[in-house]
């Protein structure tokens, strides 16, 4: 049996779950999922351009396993570009800023909507 892996940090919720080829109804689609820290990996790297170490350290994590999430993120999101399938954004071992589901849903809806889910706050 293996170490449990340690959740990481995401300071990034996306308001949309489901990215699709257009003009191809969703129910026809393979999808393939990408995980909130794999999307917030890519966020870190690709959007706000920090360097590897200052991505790692945000999402507290050391810097090889930051580099596996963003090679599985990127791959996946190459696979899905190529071969024209639908991405799915959920799920993963991801601890999100306390505000940030809070300025989303408000705390009632946050116990309604995300009970049972991996995600906690810090």
């Amino acid at each position: 049996m293996g170490r449990p892996r340690l959740p990481r940090y995401i300071r990034f919720m996306p308001h949309v779950n489901l990215f699709k080829p257009a003009g191809i109804p969703a129910r026809y689609l393979e999808q393939v999922g990408l995980t909130y820290e794999e999307l917030e990996s890519i966020r870190l790297k690709d959007l706000e351009g920090l360097e590897q170490i200052e991505a790692a350290k945000k999402m507290k994590v050391s810097r090889p396993s930051y580099l596996r999430t963003l090679k599985s993120a990127r791959e996946k999101i190459a696979d899905a570009l190529i071969n024209g399938r639908a991405i799915m954004i959920e799920g993963g071992n991801y601890i999100c800023s306390r505000g940030l589901r809070r300025r989303r849903f408000g705390f009632g809806a946050y116990r309604r909507r995300f009970r049972g889910r991996r995600g906690r706050f810090y």
